[in-house]
């Protein structure tokens, strides 16, 4: 992978300044800084080539880029839906089911302990893999959490 010199793929822009960006490959998770920022900000998807910069190799430059969007991860004052409920009913504490969604998209649903419920949607909204996951499913634009006590419902929308 070291001699690698072009890439194409789906990159999470994890970080952004005015003279820099850094992506993350969605499917391989490896990492690519930036020599400048071409125009993005923390929290889009690219599916994009990029391109070492010479002579050292060790920056990269976007080359072209095919498809680009915005996501977004927000705690929703909406409960749990009756399904999302019945799912967590139906699982140990710690488990996590995942179903598609009707229509687009995917939901998480994570039973947890009811005094931790609070700390288990913090660590969701603020987990890295939550928006690498969105970034993996084409459409995703909307990242929405529900919960109750015991019960955090992750809801991937377009």
């Amino acid at each position: 992978m070291g001699d690698q010199t072009e890439k194409t793929g789906r990159f999470l822009v994890t970080h952004a300044e005015d003279d820099s960006a850094v992506l993350k490959d969605v499917d391989d998770s490896q990492v690519h800084t930036l020599a400048e920022n071409p125009g993005v900000e923390a929290g889009d998807v690219l599916d994009a080539t990029v391109r070492a910069v010479p002579p050292m190799g060790v920056s990269w430059s976007v080359v072209a880029v095919d498809e680009r969007r915005s996501l977004r991860v927000e705690r929703s004052e909406e409960p749990p839906t009756a399904r999302e409920r019945d799912l967590a009913a139906t699982q140990e504490t710690g488990e996590v089911k995942r179903e598609e969604r009707a229509g687009m998209g995917e939901i998480h649903v994570i039973s947890v302990p009811d005094e931790r419920t609070d700390e288990a949607v913090d660590d969701v909204l603020d987990d890295e893999a939550t928006l690498v996951r969105a970034a993996r499913m084409d459409d995703v634009v909307r990242v929405e959490v529900r919960t109750e006590p015991g019960v955090v419902a992750v809801r991937y929308l377009p």
